[in-house]
């Protein structure tokens, strides 16, 4: 990713080095969790997009402990990048989505390890309370901590459509709960969801600059094997976005928010065995670099309609 494109968008990177001095990277971590949309909690079905994998490493199934895990990750990220401290991140479905007692001593084994500076937390906004967030809290002293909860749209018509099994309220409320502690927030958002055209994604884009959100990950729907969504694309009732469509949607969702705010990913990163559609969605490298295409192209960069649309 080069100078041009980290001077139109915050990136992430950046935002570690700055805090850190030195190469700071995740590791993706599977502590075994599970999700109230899929455990009949809410709904058995989970997400219209979401497989029973949950975008899962399967490394808990396979018995390899958070230690192990890590200790895995960094000797892989360091020969890669030269990273020299790491942030612990629990990516496989709800991850605080248990007792307060487990999950801590959960985040406790990862943050003995180590070279692990941060905690990165993905979960669902109907999975927090205050007890959890006061342990999240509690972490702050000596770590840089995240959480991230996934809305994927503020639209309630298209959580709906989804199963997201909450709506843009509860959303709301989380975030407002977890601002003041010292807890860093990242929204997950995706573009292309059915039903919704490129005046949705940019409402979506404008809630979310207005709120006291740190950072945003922008998805791509693409289908994957064993979801509701793959019967919907195969029946014709879904259609993918193309990859000129996405990376202009990007861009626009981009201009739309506040320079402070993190942009922690652009696309997604579906597993090969497991995409259906669409096959673009694997060209990672080369979708970034049509975004950044396209940004210099327009002379844009984020921030640029910020003020005058909020």
């Amino acid at each position: 990713m080069g100078n041009a494109m980290k001077q139109r968008y915050t990136d992430f990177n950046t935002y570690l080095r700055n805090q850190f001095g030195c190469r700071v990277q995740k590791i993706t971590l599977d502590a075994g969790f599970t999700c109230p949309n899929r455990d009949g909690m809410i709904s058995t079905g989970g997400c219209i997009y979401c497989n029973p994998n949950g975008s899962g490493t399967g490394a808990h199934g396979k018995g390899i402990s958070i230690t192990d895990q890590i200790v895995k990750g960094k000797q892989a990220l360091k020969r890669r990048y030269k990273a020299k401290l790491f942030m612990a991140y629990f990516q496989s479905f709800s991850n605080t989505y248990a007792p307060v007692e487990k999950l801590k001593k959960i985040y406790d084994e990862a943050l003995s390890v180590d070279e692990v500076a941060a905690l990165s937390i993905g979960t669902r906004p109907d999975c927090v309370n205050e007890p959890i967030l006061s342990l999240l809290e509690s972490y702050t002293k000596n770590y840089l901590v995240w959480i991230e909860y996934g809305i994927q749209s503020v639209h309630n018509s298209t959580l709906s459509v989804i199963n997201r099994g909450h709506d843009f309220r509860c959303f709301h409320k989380a975030v407002e709960a977890t601002a003041e502690r010292g807890i860093k927030i990242c929204a997950h958002i995706i573009l292309g969801l059915p039903g919704e055209d490129r005046k949705h994604m940019l409402e979506t884009a404008k809630t979310l600059a207005d709120m006291k959100i740190d950072g945003i990950k922008i998805h791509l729907l693409y289908v994957i094997k064993g979801t509701k969504l793959e019967e919907m694309y195969r029946k014709g009732r879904y259609r993918c976005l193309e990859q000129l469509e996405y990376a202009d949607l990007v861009c626009d969702f981009l201009e739309h928010l506040p320079r402070e705010v993190i942009i922690q990913r652009l696309t997604g990163d579906p597993h090969p065995e497991e995409l259906v559609a669409p096959s673009w969605a694997l060209k990672k490298r080369e979708n970034l670099e049509l975004i950044k295409n396209t940004l210099e192209k327009r002379n844009s960069w984020q921030g640029k309609l910020y003020n005058n649309s909020n």
